[in-house]
């Protein structure tokens, strides 16, 4: 066990949180009750997630809190000020009972403790029968101020749902590494987060004032211009992964033949594709050769999204 992280979602979320968990963590991870436990040597950042809200870095283990204590007594002295955070695991504690396992924890480690401003994080929790120890960063969730963007449609993606997006077609892949695509970026909403985890991604949009919209939004947080007026149809490179929200209105659906013409050229030029949708289209997934991998609903009252993954 390397790496616990606590993360929280609404039940509206629930599908599209449980496939970007898995995608980001495959076979090599543990994941229910607002829990991932990942056995990787290289797990993700805590802030990666929109759903994360904690991370643990497992550095001891033990049956019991006293052997747990006996080998924190033994670790190495810890430079610069220090706290210890109860973090809530498989099983209750009231609050007393968190406090007084905090300091339980914090009382027998070498250093300086300090409640308010402590240089280094450690946390506790107790998961499967066991007593997990080690440093600890909550989520800063930068994503949120990507929420103010200065333009935006009302049928955009959420910004959450967007971050949410773009890992699932990131998977367990080194962010770095990969070049994506997508090729309806509206006002930029998944350029943006994209960018925002040092991803390399392309925008097309056929229309000129989403395009401005996208360029001044993507200005407004600091990002490169990547956004470019045409039509994916014309498109010749190839990417990684392709990202598509599947352009509608609610006077109008987009019709069939249209939406496979768009369909076959993101297969042309992507391996692997999240298509979001607001009809389940899996018929027309076959017609453009692509094989449905997986497909979750995403719902806000009664409107609901279908976010696909096909390759």
């Amino acid at each position: 066990m390397k790496a616990i992280y606590t993360y929280v979602r609404h039940e509206d979320e629930a599908e599209l949180c449980g496939l970007e968990l898995h995608s980001m963590f495959g076979d090599g991870a543990t994941i229910g009750h607002g829990i991932v436990s990942s056995a990787s040597e290289v797990s993700p950042s805590v802030n990666r997630s929109p759903f994360f809200k904690r991370r643990i870095e497992v550095i001891e283990e033990a049956a019991s809190l006293s052997e747990l204590t006996e080998r924190l007594a033994l670790l190495q002295p810890v430079s610069g000020t220090f706290k210890v955070l109860y973090t809530e695991g498989d099983e209750h504690h009231a609050y007393e009972e968190r406090r007084t396992l905090e300091r339980m924890a914090g009382s027998v480690l070498k250093g300086q403790a300090e409640m308010r401003r402590p240089d280094k994080l450690f946390g506790l929790i107790r998961y499967k029968g066991s007593w997990l120890f080690g440093p600890c960063e909550d989520a800063e969730s930068h994503w949120l101020k990507h929420q103010g963007k200065p333009q935006n449609y009302s049928t955009a993606l959420p910004t959450r749902a967007a971050r949410a997006i773009v890992n699932i077609a990131a998977g367990e892949q080194s962010l770095q590494s990969l070049h994506m695509i997508d090729p309806c970026c509206g006002m930029g909403t998944v350029l943006i987060e994209a960018m925002s985890m040092g991803i390399a991604i392309d925008g097309i949009d056929r229309n000129p004032l989403a395009v401005r919209g996208a360029r001044l939004n993507l200005s407004h947080f600091g990002y490169p211009n990547t956004v470019r007026l045409g039509d994916m149809r014309d498109e010749t490179k190839r990417y990684d992964a392709a990202i598509v929200d599947m352009p509608y209105n609610l006077c109008s659906v987009l019709p069939e033949e249209e939406s496979l013409d768009m369909l076959r050229a993101v297969r042309r030029i992507a391996g692997l594709a999240v298509i979001v949708t607001t009809e389940d289209i899996t018929e027309r997934f076959k017609k453009a050769n692509f094989r449905l991998r997986n497909q979750v609903r995403l719902t806000k009252g009664s409107f609901t999204r279908y976010v696909s993954v096909v390759e």
